[in-house]
C-alpha cells in the first residue's frame, strides 16, 4: 500500500504510524504547500491520499481523511461535537459524565488526540467522544450517532471560501443522520437552528431548565459553560436512549459527580493564581471576538485589565466588533499586543490603551494597573490567532502562564 500524507502534524504522524504498522504501507509526506501546488502533483501511483484537517478537499481520486477513515472503521457509537467555540469543554463534560457512569469512553479529535490512535483499543461496548472542527467535518459522508451542534458564527474564513462554506462543513455533523440518531442543538443561535431544521435525527434543543444542584456542580465560570454542561447531559442521555429529564432523575448523583470533576481545559478561562489581591486568568484559546466577549461577560462585577491582540483572521474587518466589546464598563485597562493590537491603537483613540512590545511587558503593565484597582482581574483573551508572535495557541498560553507564575509581590 502506498499513501500520500498531505500535512504532517499530529494527525499526519499518527496516520503514518498506523498505516505502517497495520499495512506495512509506504507513506510519502507532503508539507508546506498551497492548494494549487498540491493539486498539480501526480497521485496516480497512490492507493490513498490522506488530507490533514486544515487541507481543503481537493477533489482528487482516492482522496480521504483520517476522520472519514475512522468513521468507516469505528466499531462503537460516536458522540460528535462541533461549535465555533466551546466544543472542547462540552466534550470534556461528556467524557467526565461517562466516566462517572463507568463507561468505556475515549476522548479524541480536535481536542488533541488523533482518533486513529485509539482505533485498535475500541470495542462494540466502547463510546467515542469526538471533538470535530469544521476542517474535520469538511467532506464527511457519515454522521455520528449522537451529534452536538453548538453556537455558530464566522470563523476560519482565512481557510474556508466564505461563511457559507464554513456552515456547510459544520452541517455534515447531522447531514447523514437518520431517525435512529440524535441531534442536540443550541436553540438560541439562528444558524444552528437552521441546520437542525434540516436534520432527520431525533432533535433535543438546549439550554433547558434543570435544578440548582445541577448548576452548582459546575466548577467553571460563565453562563456559556452552564449551557455546555446541559448539552453534555443531553448527549449522554441520548447515548442511554432516554430523555435528559429522565436521565437526571435516574442518575443525578453520577451527573453531579461528572460535572464537578471537570475543572476546565487549559487556556480556556483558566484561573492561574491570586497575587496582591489580583486574580489572573488565561483565556488564550479565545481567538475570535465572540469568545473574548464571553470572557469579559463572565466577570461583570470585577474591574478587568485585559490583554488583547494577535494575528487577525479577517483582514481587520472584525476590529469594530472588538472595539465594541471593549466598551464593557468592567474593563478599566487594555494592554495591546501583536498585529491586531497595533491596528486597534491605530484606528481607535482610547485612554485605556497601552501598547506592549512583548508578552512579558504586557503582563507587567497589566499587573501594575490591576494592583491600583479594587476587586481586579487580569485576563489575557486575545480575540486573535497567535501566529504573529508565537508558534501556536498552546505556545502563547504556556508562555503567558510561565510569566504569571514568576510574578513577585
Amino acid at each position: 500500500m502506498k499513501i500520500a500524507l498531505l500535512g504532517y502534524g499530529k494527525e499526519g504522524q499518527a496516520a503514518e504510524k498506523y498505516f505502517k504498522t497495520h499495512f506495512n504501507a509506504k507513506c510519502d509526506i507532503f508539507e508546506n504547500f498551497t492548494p494549487e501546488e498540491i493539486k498539480q502533483r501526480d497521485y496516480s501511483s497512490y492507493d490513498i491520499i490522506l488530507r490533514s484537517p486544515s487541507v481543503p478537499p481537493l477533489g482528487l481520486p482516492n482522496e480521504s481523511s483520517l476522520t472519514r477513515y475512522f468513521f468507516d472503521h469505528c466499531p462503537c457509537p460516536i458522540i460528535g461535537v462541533t461549535a465555533t467555540k466551546g466544543k472542547g469543554t462540552t466534550c470534556s463534560f461528556i467524557k467526565s459524565i461517562l466516566d462517572a457512569l463507568s463507561s468505556d469512553a475515549c476522548l479524541v479529535g480536535n481536542i488533541g488526540t488523533p482518533a486513529i490512535e485509539v482505533l485498535d483499543n475500541l470495542k462494540p461496548t466502547s463510546v467515542v467522544v469526538y471533538e470535530m472542527s469544521s476542517f474535520q467535518l469538511w467532506d464527511l459522508e457519515k454522521s455520528p450517532h449522537i451529534a452536538v451542534l453548538g453556537h455558530l458564527e464566522p470563523d476560519h474564513l482565512n481557510v474556508h471560501k466564505n461563511y457559507a462554506d464554513y456552515l456547510n462543513a459544520k452541517a455534515n455533523i447531522t447531514r447523514w443522520q437518520t431517525a435512529n440518531d440524535y441531534l442536540i442543538y443550541y436553540s438560541k443561535n439562528p444558524e444552528t437552528v437552521k441546520i437542525a431544521n434540516t436534520s432527520k435525527a431525533t432533535k433535543i434543543p438546549y439550554p433547558y431548565e434543570v435544578s440548582d444542584d445541577i448548576l452548582k456542580a459546575i466548577y467553571l465560570s460563565g453562563k456559556h459553560n452552564q449551557e455546555n454542561a446541559l448539552a453534555a447531559i443531553a448527549a449522554v442521555a441520548s447515548y442511554k436512549n432516554i430523555s435528559p429529564n429522565e436521565f437526571i432523575r435516574e442518575k443525578k448523583t453520577e451527573i453531579i459527580n461528572g460535572l464537578s470533576n471537570f475543572r476546565g481545559l487549559p487556556h480556556r478561562l483558566e484561573f492561574l493564581r491570586e497575587l496582591n489581591g489580583v486574580k489572573y486568568y488565561d483565556d488564550n484559546f479565545s481567538t475570535n471576538p465572540s469568545s473574548t466577549r464571553v470572557a469579559v461577560n463572565s466577570f461583570p462585577g470585577n474591574n478587568l485589565v485585559l490583554i488583547i491582540g494577535g494575528r487577525d483572521k479577517t483582514n481587520y474587518k472584525d476590529l469594530p466588533e472588538i472595539y465594541e466589546i471593549l466598551q464593557a464598563p468592567q474593563i478599566k485597562k487594555i494592554v495591546l499586543i501583536g498585529e491586531s493590537g497595533h491596528e486597534l491603537a491605530k484606528q481607535y483613540q482610547d485612554n485605556r490603551f497601552t501598547l506592549a512590545k512583548s508578552l512579558e511587558q504586557a503582563v507587567n503593565i497589566a499587573q501594575k494597573s490591576a494592583e491600583e484597582l479594587q476587586n481586579s482581574i487580569v485576563i489575557m483573551s486575545p480575540a486573535a490567532a497567535s501566529f504573529d508572535m508565537f508558534e501556536n495557541v498552546y505556545d502563547r498560553g504556556e508562555q503567558y502562564q510561565k510569566i504569571i507564575s514568576t510574578l513577585n509581590n
